[in-house]
């Protein structure tokens, strides 16, 4: 639970262009839909999908490191590291089984015989969308745990997007068609309170210092 007064404090600190920053970005968050990365090689690409599900929304992105492991390169993901959520998992099975006990759906992003065109995606549903290895693409596990499948359309000869790119152009298309429904896909008010605090952290300077003579003095 937030403490509150607290949170009222640590804001004290900063200025009232970044209080309204943060308000109007948590305003466009959501756990509605969510990403997950299975053993991408590149390490850029897994920083611009960070900073893709920043710039369109969304606040947690899913990693599975079965064999490949490494961190989030901060140049490219140009501080997306810092407002979005970062869940690490060392297995498939681990990841999904976690996203589907959260109420989502596992969408596989690959061309598939019962896959549903991005422009006929129902965005109502709670969606993780899951992307492979840039090779190889998607584990057949994903593929098996997989509740649809789910691709953008080309007509060109090429017939694969980076994933950099292919994450960017599903999320840019899902987040604008869900911010016109009428439904409750933003953040809770107990969930954006946590990021309010978690984002002062982050940017405070002697952020513990402070907390530490607030409790003091209280």
């Amino acid at each position: 639970m937030i403490d509150l007064k607290l949170l009222n404090h640590l804001e004290t600190y900063l200025t009232e262009h970044r209080k309204e920053r943060f308000s109007d970005v948590l305003s466009q968050r959501t756990k509605h839909f969510t990403v997950a990365t299975e053993d991408v090689y590149q390490l850029h690409n897994t920083s611009a999908v960070m900073r893709s599900c920043d710039v369109f929304g969304i606040q947690e992105l899913n990693i599975v490191e079965e064999q490949n492991s490494k961190h989030i390169d901060r140049e490219i993901a140009m501080g997306a590291q810092k407002w979005v959520d970062l869940n690490r998992y060392h297995s498939v099975e681990d990841c999904i089984s976690n996203l589907k006990q959260k109420g989502y759906q596992i969408i596989a992003t690959t061309p598939h015989t019962d896959d549903c065109e991005l422009h006929d995606f129902d965005v109502t549903k709670k969606s993780c969308f899951f992307f492979g290895r840039e090779t190889e693409g998607l584990s057949k596990e994903v593929l098996d745990s997989a509740d649809g499948f789910l691709k953008i359309p080309m007509v060109g000869f090429t017939e694969s997007l980076n994933i950099s790119v292919s994450a960017a152009i599903i999320l840019q298309h899902v987040t604008t068609k869900l911010r016109k429904l009428d439904m409750n896909w933003q953040l809770s008010k107990d969930e954006m309170a946590e990021k309010r605090l978690d984002w002062c952290k982050k940017t405070i300077k002697s952020y513990d210092e402070i907390v530490e003579r607030f409790y003091e003095n209280k």
